[in-house]
């Protein structure tokens, strides 16, 4: 049993890096979006749910809904992720359109009634940590398939586009590598609350993976070769230069014979 334990809070460590990679992948995304002063086709949503995901686990991890500290690895790296997704969503409400703060503002909004009204049922209305784990596992299990599944609307962006300029890499594979690692976790400690939302999560970010490499090529791809243009011109250029040629001929000719 030790050895389980032991391994279990192994497998929660290195799941607490690779989930601090994946909540801090999108510092690249809005690193983007403070420098163009715009979202261009990015969306809100998967930041928002993320953020939901974020708060819920929080307060599944502490003492008032798990026995003890037993879930102290899912405190530590949920907490930092609440600062991190807040933040990704005000960076998205400043340089937004009008329109779509106020969309964004209306969901953040919703996101923090659904956490106040659990983490307050769980409080005061249930009165042991069985009853707060199912109540607040629950709703934790959907935000969680929510935020594995939020990125499906950039799957289809991908394939319709065959372009993965949306899809950023490093928030697919820390998505993939976080999910799988939590699996393994939830799965040694026999907690489905945190092993259940994996099992969706793992193969959405292995298609997401699949995805990237099928169309990462199509990605920032140089506008065709001017080749032909380029024959083309310079074929025009030797034809005027044939004609500026034979004017100055015909000149040089009528020059001399009025000379004579």
């Amino acid at each position: 049993m030790a050895i389980t334990d032991t391994l279990r809070l192994a497998i929660g460590i290195v799941g607490n890096a690779a989930s601090l990679l994946l909540y801090a992948a999108p510092i690249l995304t809005f690193k983007r979006v403070v420098r163009k002063k715009s979202t261009e086709e990015f969306s809100c949503l998967p930041y928002i749910i993320a953020l939901l995901n974020c708060l819920l686990y929080t307060w599944y991890g502490l003492p008032v809904v798990s026995c003890g500290w037993e879930n102290l690895t899912v405190v530590t790296v949920n907490g930092i992720g609440i600062l991190l997704e807040f933040s990704f969503v005000l960076v998205y409400l400043w340089f937004t359109s009008l329109h779509n703060k106020k969309l964004v503002s209306c969901l953040a909004a919703s996101v923090l009634v659904v956490f106040v009204t659990t983490a307050l049922v769980s409080a005061f209305a249930l009165h042991d940590h069985h009853h707060r784990k199912v109540l607040v596992g629950s709703i934790g299990v959907l935000a969680s398939v929510s935020m594995y599944c939020s990125p499906l609307v950039a799957v289809k962006q991908v394939i319709e586009t065959k372009s993965v300029e949306f899809m950023p890499f490093y928030l697919s594979f820390f998505a993939f590598l976080a999910s799988a690692l939590w699996m393994i976790y939830g799965l040694l400690g026999r907690d489905l609350f945190l092993a259940s939302p994996s099992l969706l999560g793992t193969p959405l970010g292995a298609l997401q993976l699949v995805l990237y490499f099928m169309y990462r090529k199509n990605d920032g791809m140089p506008p065709e070769p001017v080749k032909f243009d380029v024959e083309k011109n310079a074929v025009q250029l030797i034809g005027e230069a044939d004609q500026v040629m034979i004017s100055k001929s015909q000149v040089s000719t009528t020059t001399n014979n009025g000379t004579k």
